[in-house]
């Protein structure tokens, strides 16, 4: 008879004391506001209007892959041409207005038609709906799971007149990367940041517009980032940046903190960005990490530099 091997144990409830205790001086320690300008959350930070900020944040977080210097340029010029108000400019907006905006517009995977359907989609939704938000709570409250209902918004938010848009601007390329419908198996990632803006806070950085969206809901936006520093952490064992990986990850972080799981994003996040806690671990970083006796690599590594250090300081023949 096969025995089956027990579960292991979570951590104790003193170590997960201790670890949130740690994040919680790390959080304190980062200067949020002087992070916002290398983050693609800058561009809803122009605006006051909730309407404005949803528009805004959901076309900045899709556009937000790839290098941000090569991204942002992008959505600062069509926010620029959009106006003051973006809600109300896709709320006016046609297939006409959409290919006076975006023609000949390219970035890595996307053409001007794949934006002009996200486009088009948000001033659907807020003509109908009056919010980003209403259409959202539609499929969160009809599938339930945050997966199944981001997956209802994409595909709320692609129904739009493809024919004449097509006629009017070519096919479309990467439509699926931009606003994928179904969701799959990925992370999701730039879906699940822009959910954050929305939902968490009011704080430095995110907005905490969208009031009928509890931030216990919200899964971590895994990138390559978080995925480090999450392995590192112990919050997952897993590489892949897959939802099921997002999925593990948030429930290690709602062991610390159930009601605002995703509130060490942003800064864990920006640490990874800032080049200290590359994928090749430096001693001299780890050092210096304020979460360094929480790591489960960092304290080798150390131990490691130090050996090397020793031994090579050692006299010959000693």
């Amino acid at each position: 008879m096969t025995r089956r091997s027990k579960p292991s144990p979570g951590p104790s409830p003193q170590a997960v004391a201790s670890l949130r205790a740690r994040l919680d001086a790390f959080l304190a320690a980062t200067d949020a506001r002087a992070r916002i300008g290398f983050d693609p959350v800058e561009f809803p930070h122009r605006y006051q209007d909730p309407r404005d900020i949803e528009v805004s944040a959901l076309l900045a977080a899709a556009l937000a892959y790839g290098r941000a210097d090569l991204f942002r340029p992008k959505v600062d010029s069509l926010l620029s041409r959009m106006g003051a108000s973006p809600a109300a400019f896709v709320r006016e907006l046609d297939v006409q207005g959409a290919k006076a905006l975006l023609e000949g517009f390219v970035y890595r995977f996307n053409v001007g038609t794949d934006v002009a359907v996200l486009l088009l989609g948000m001033g659907r939704a807020l003509r109908e709906h009056g919010a980003l938000e209403t259409l959202f709570l539609q499929g969160l409250t009809a599938e339930g799971g945050m997966h199944a209902a981001l997956s209802a918004f994409t595909t709320a938010l692609r129904r739009v007149p493809m024919a004449p848009l097509r006629a009017a601007m070519g096919p479309e390329r990467g439509l699926h990367h931009l606003l994928p419908s179904p969701l799959g198996p990925g992370a999701a990632k730039r879906l699940n940041l822009f959910l954050r803006w929305m939902v968490r806070g009011p704080d430095a950085v995110d907005f905490g517009i969208w009031k009928q969206v509890s931030p216990s809901a919200l899964v971590i936006p895994l990138d390559t980032h978080i995925g480090r520093i999450s392995g590192h952490l112990g919050f997952t064992r897993r590489t892949d940046l897959t939802w099921r990986t997002a999925e593990e990850v948030t429930a290690s972080l709602r062991a610390l903190d159930a009601g605002d799981p995703v509130r060490y994003d942003f800064a864990l996040c920006h640490y990874g960005m800032s080049g200290a806690c590359p994928s090749t671990p430096v001693a001299e970083n780890c050092e210096r990490c304020a979460l360094l006796p929480a790591c489960r690599v960092g304290p080798g590594v150390v131990a490691a530099a130090t050996r090397r250090v020793s031994k090579a300081s050692r006299p010959r023949g000693a």
